[in-house]
């Protein structure tokens, strides 16, 4: 089976701080591959709300989260804090991917990397929508 390889661009837009708790942990003592994606969803939030955003209303529509690809490259342990690092990437009509990484805040170490493919939404219409142009000067226009 071939293994999933993500690449990630140059540089990131958004950076934000999340904690390992012990209920993040599993029977192996590292973090849970659930857990992971739970708290990718936190930052996810945390993006959006840094550009004045809600994941429901985005300039008048919502998100939804279409796909995700991740790789791990390390091991996360409780006590520790991920810098979840995001930016996103490879828009389309309809969307794009919001490429990220995670990392030990004390360390650096790469603990995982991924993309989420994000797919705008009216939820009234219950149809895709285009990509909001605010979000797009937003984060165009966020600092690197």
């Amino acid at each position: 089976m071939a293994r999933v390889l993500i690449e990630l661009p140059a540089q990131f837009v958004f950076s934000t701080e999340v904690p390992i708790y012990i209920t993040h942990i599993n029977k192996a003592q590292h973090l849970d591959n659930a857990a992971l994606i739970a708290l990718l969803s936190e930052a996810r939030v945390r993006f959006f709300r840094s550009l004045g955003y809600d994941e429901l209303d985005v300039d008048g529509v919502g998100i939804v989260v279409a796909d995700m690809a991740l790789q791990y490259k390390s091991e996360a342990f409780h006590g520790e804090t991920l810098t979840f690092e995001m930016t996103p990437d490879d828009f389309n009509k309809y969307g794009c991917d919001l490429a990220w990484r995670a990392s030990d805040k004390a360390t650096g170490r790469e603990v995982a990397r991924g993309k989420t493919g994000i797919l705008f939404f009216d939820y009234a219409a219950r149809r895709p929508a285009p990509v909001p142009q605010g979000f797009l000067a937003r984060t165009a226009s966020m600092p690197t």
